[in-house]
């Protein structure tokens, strides 16, 4: 299959690299790349040959959020338009949590908003220490909604509601003390971080890998249809309000919305 925004490679182990590639772009989520990544996930997911999954970015950004375009188009849409376009990034975000092959974030540079997410979604994740973070969603008046879901079960409630409402910009250091890092690394150290959380799995039974993951998603918070329905309502709820409006708008005009102090 071929994609126009990410890009799939896999070695002769069976080890898989998905690279977010949309560098003139920090690789910002758009709809249809939310559903290339899907596609891409549901396709590794199902190859007896791949192993290990990578999941990475080109360029400076590991994902800087919600691409522009997208979230301006949301501005004029409908609550069914939105809520449609919020369950692509819910979709995706399911597909990357529930693989069956295990998927190993590498975080060559910033993540905010969705790209917390995706990092949230990873097995494990290694990031660079100069990596910034940021759920900034309440800067624009709207709410880490979709994500919601995946950055509790990571962090747990205490430790997400350090960050999950004040939008702060945090560095790799606290990323990885509140759980959304394994750990932070020297950008030269990278590389060799990530293999040591994939070379272990290559001496595992796939099929044994597979049945303890999903074991392990059964005993952690539930994330089903009901839950993933209710973030998507919740942030149509909150677009429909006042705040989200003037929040993007402020965004849009170079200004500071009127809550701004």
């Amino acid at each position: 299959m071929s994609y126009e925004m990410i890009s799939v490679t896999a070695d002769a182990r069976g080890v898989a690299t998905l690279t977010l590639d949309r560098p003139e772009k920090h690789n910002a989520l758009s709809g249809a790349m939310c559903q290339e990544i899907q596609a891409a996930i549901a396709e590794l997911g199902s190859d007896p040959a791949i192993r290990v999954v990578v999941l990475t970015g080109a360029g400076k950004s590991f994902c800087a959020g919600g691409d522009l375009d997208w979230m301006r188009a949301q501005m004029t849409a409908t609550p069914a338009e939105r809520g449609a376009e919020a369950r692509k990034l819910a979709d995706m975000l399911f597909a990357i949590n529930t693989c069956p092959k295990p998927v190993v974030g590498r975080l060559q540079g910033q993540a905010f908003g969705g790209g917390v997410g995706m990092a949230c979604v990873c097995d494990v994740a290694i990031g660079v220490a100069d990596a910034k973070f940021g759920l900034t969603e309440t800067r624009l008046g709207l709410i880490p909604a979709t994500i919601g879901p995946y950055v509790l079960a990571r962090l747990g409630e205490a430790m997400a509601r350090r960050v999950f409402m004040s939008a702060r910009i945090f560095a790799a250091e606290e990323a990885a003390a509140l759980g959304i890092l394994s750990k932070a690394v020297a950008p030269d150290d990278l590389d060799a971080a990530v293999e040591a959380e994939v070379a272990p799995y290559l001496d595992c039974a796939p099929g044994a890998v597979a049945a303890a993951k999903a074991l392990a998603r059964r005993l952690g918070p539930p994330i089903d249809d009901a839950v993933i329905d209710m973030s998507v309502a919740a942030l149509i709820s909150q677009w429909e309000g006042d705040e989200a409006p003037e929040g993007v708008a402020a965004f849009f005009e170079k200004r500071r919305p009127s809550w701004a102090k």
